[in-house]
Formats: structure tokens, C-alpha cells, sequence
């Protein structure tokens, strides 16, 4: 994670950005303090702080900043300029940390875990807005696993982990109407029991929650009854709000980088 010290909407390179439309330095604080704290409190999980820098008001997210398996990072290529400066700080820190960094070509955009999200041993990877499509073949080629591309169709959710949330063995909450019909058809032959959101919970980031075990940490936005279908499963869920970052287009997961792999 990343301490929202410098975050702020200083541009605009997605639907959810606006100018005219501010974050609030204090409450957005608050809100990634209250995350934290469920984190590492509530569910004892070992978090490392990726240092703030001026100049990258997005660096708070921190799922955008590569894919990490094992003790290798592979590294983003932005597509915006705005964010292609948090590249170098985020390299310098896993290679001090001990990491191997891969480098994609650099005429190829990746976006990391925001578009690259494992269920099971599968790596579902999203492509269009953020990352382009032959990039699966390269991660395939890096991880020695089976990697699914599948096509983004909606702007608002422009990174895969907006509108795909792996959540166990068996099922995943999803917003098929941002993805492409094959999309819909690779989801839902992949997902034994796929667990399509309403599209009021899909833009308060239903889908971009962070799932540990059968905890699920999530914008505090979520509807009563999604929370109903996600209890009878067997989740409990953790609601924190997150209305400042929704500003910026994320939620809990665009906040959190995995550094082992899923339970």
C-alpha cells in the first residue's frame, strides 16, 4: 500500500475523474487509514508501505504497479504519461526490496493487477482500455500458466479488477455488461458459478474488493442485498468507505498490491 500523502485529481484519464470534482486530502487519509487498519488489524495481514512521492498523485494505488509472482515483479508500462512517472519508484523499491523486475516491450501498455487477476491457477487478463491484448502471450510466456484474455467494452470500467472479483475455487463476483460478448463467454466458462452484480452495485466498485479467505473487504457502498448473497456463500464482508477514491475511479482492491499469492 501507499499513504494517500500527495493523492489528489490533478488530471483526468478515466470517466470518473473530474477536475472540478476534488478529493478531500483529510478524509481521504482517513478512509485509506480506516482500510489499513482493517488490514492489518482485523484480518492480521503483513502490509509494506510503498514510500509517497510528489508529482504521482495515483501511486496510492497501488495495484496498478505490476504483477508479482514469487520474487519477481513484472513491472507496468502506463499507458498515460501522467502515470508512466510512477514507473522508476515503484522499480527502485521491489529491486531495493530484493526483487527480480521484468520489463515488458515498451510498445506494449500493462497495467499490472488492475488488469491481471488470478482465479485458481487460471490468470484472467483484461485488456482495451489499459493493457493491449497481446500481452497475455508474453505473461503466459513468464509465468508458465495458462493466461485468458478477455475484452473490456465498457470506459467506466476500464481496468479488470473494476468488474472481476475472484472470490474462491468456484466463483467470482462479476458486471458482465463490461466485457464483450466472448469476455462474457470465457468468464462464464471459467467461473463454475459466476455471480453477476447489479450495475447501481457495479459503479459503487462491488467488484473491486479485496478478498482473503472468506473475508471480503469492500466500498462501503455495496447494496443489502449483495451482502445477503455474498453471507449465504459463506463471506463476510468488511465495508469501509471509500467515497474519496472513487473519485479517482478505484476502490479496496486499487489500493492493495498482493505480494504473495492468493490464499
Amino acid at each position: 500500500m501507499c499513504r494517500p500523502t500527495h493523492y489528489a485529481i490533478s488530471y483526468e484519464i478515466n470517466p470518473w475523474m473530474s477536475l472540478a470534482r476534488q478529493a478531500h486530502p483529510a478524509r481521504a487519509r482517513a478512509q485509506w487509514q480506516r482500510l489499513h487498519d482493517v488490514l492489518a488489524r482485523a484480518l492480521r495481514l503483513r502490509i509494506r508501505l510503498l514510500p509517497p512521492s510528489p508529482g504521482v498523485p495515483d501511486l496510492v494505488f497501488t495495484a496498478n504497479a505490476g504483477l508479482v509472482a514469487g520474487r519477481t515483479l513484472i513491472r507496468s508500462n502506463f499507458r498515460y504519461p501522467q502515470r508512466q512517472r510512477e514507473q522508476p519508484l515503484v522499480e527502485r523499491y521491489f529491486r531495493k526490496a530484493g526483487y527480480r523486475i521484468v520489463r515488458l516491450p515498451a510498445r506494449y501498455d500493462f497495467e499490472g493487477e488492475g488488469d491481471a487477476l488470478w482465479f485458481g491457477r487460471t490468470l484472467v487478463f483484461g485488456f482495451r482500455f489499459r493493457s493491449d491484448e497481446p500481452v497475455h502471450e508474453l505473461l503466459a510466456s513468464h509465468l508458465g500458466a495458462r493466461v485468458l484474455p478477455v475484452e473490456l467494452a465498457d470506459r467506466r470500467f476500464y481496468h479488470l479488477d473494476t468488474c472481476f472479483c475472484p472470490l474462491d475455487e468456484r466463483s467470482a463476483l462479476w458486471y458482465p455488461r463490461a466485457f464483450d460478448r466472448y469476455g462474457r463467454r470465457v468468464i462464464e466458462h471459467v467461473v463454475p458459478n459466476p455471480i453477476a452484480v447489479s450495475q447501481a452495485d457495479a459503479l459503487q466498485f462491488a467488484c473491486n474488493a479485496i478478498v482473503l479467505g472468506r473475508a471480503v473487504v469492500a466500498h462501503a457502498g455495496l447494496s443489502p442485498g449483495l451482502r445477503r448473497r455474498l453471507a449465504r456463500r459463506g463471506f463476510t464482508v468488511y465495508p469501509v468507505d471509500l467515497s474519496e477514491f472513487l473519485k479517482a475511479g478505484g476502490a479496496a482492491k486499487c489500493l492493495v498490491l498482493r505480494l504473495s499469492p492468493p490464499p
